[in-house]
Formats: structure tokens, sequence, C-alpha cells
């Protein structure tokens, strides 16, 4: 297993470092991402989008669960799934992933344990987030809506502390494939 682990100062670091792993992704590509809300999935989603040349904004698909940004470029298209509401296998089956798999770069955020069946080689990644690391004025800015609809964490203004991500490239495609360190 291939593994690095990079300390992320604020979002644009965030974003950043999803444009260099876009520099390394390709067509059947699948990321997992994990953790707590108000983390930094979305945000590090948004710089794979940036790197991979996507039309259209990435933004949490909590309510819609998948969605297809096309390539502006003629490369893969990126298909960003959250699997927070996703109970069981089977549900996960009718979202037919697997059909896209080999032709765009899937980002799945709260897929671990989950979708790991889908590749042999994927990428997993970890995002820690100190709690109460915003400051008090940031509860004043744009609020991220939680799973269940009401008020999470606010949206981070670019102070809202150090994220520690943590990412394994498992099996062979990954191997020999050298981990941005940063963004």
């Amino acid at each position: 297993m291939n593994e690095t682990v990079v300390q992320l100062r604020d979002t644009v670091a965030t974003r950043g470092y999803g444009k260099a792993l876009a520099a390394l992704l390709r067509a059947g590509d699948l990321v997992v991402l994990s953790g707590a809300l108000g983390a930094g999935k979305t945000t590090l989603t948004q710089g794979i989008g940036a790197g991979l040349g996507i039309r259209g904004q990435v933004a949490s698909p909590t309510f819609i669960i998948a969605r297809v940004h096309p390539s502006t470029t003629g490369g893969p298209s990126l298909v960003h799934v959250d699997a927070y509401r996703l109970g069981s296998l089977d549900e996960l089956e009718a979202l037919d992933l697997d059909a896209s798999l080999d032709e765009s770069v899937t980002v799945v955020e709260w897929g671990e344990g989950l979708v790991e069946g889908l590749a042999e080689d994927r990428l997993e990644i970890a995002i820690e987030r100190p709690h109460g690391a915003g400051r008090a004025s940031d509860l004043a800015g744009p609020v991220e809506l939680a799973h269940d609809g009401s008020a999470g964490q606010p949206d981070d203004d670019g102070s809202s502390g150090t994220r520690t991500v943590t990412v394994r490239g498992v099996g062979p495609r990954w191997a020999a494939i050298v981990l941005p360190v940063v963004g």
C-alpha cells in the first residue's frame, strides 16, 4: 500500500491538493473520501474537478446522491457521489456506478466500508479537521447543511484550521505512483 500524509492549512490549499491529485487520475479511477461533516471532502473534490477540467460547479451531492460533470478538455468526466444516505450494497448497485466507472473518475464521499468492492485499485483519502477550529465570527458566514437538512458546520473561510489528509493508494495501479505531498 502506498501512503502519504499532508497538512493543508485552508480551503485554498485543500483545492490545490485536489488539483495535484487530479494530475494523477485517469478514467477508471475510484477515489473514496472519508471525514466528518465539514472536514473538506467536497472542497477537495472541487480541486479534483478543476484539475480534470470539468464543466459545472462541484457542490455537495447530498440530496441528489450522484452528479456527473463532463470534461471540457476531452479528459474523463467526474462522477461525484455522496454515499451518506446509502444504507446497503443494493442501494449502491441501483446507482449503476460500475457502468461509468471505466470511463470516468469517480469520487465517493462517505464511501468508506461501502464502495471498495467497485475497484481493486483506488485512492482512499481520510480528511481530519480539528473540531472548533473555526472562529466564532465564522458562524455568521455561509452554512453547510448537514445530511439531515439541519444547519451544519459553517463553511470555512480559510481560517478554519489545518486539515490532516491521509492518502492511501490501494492496488497495483498505485504501487509505484508518487503521491503529491503539497498542493
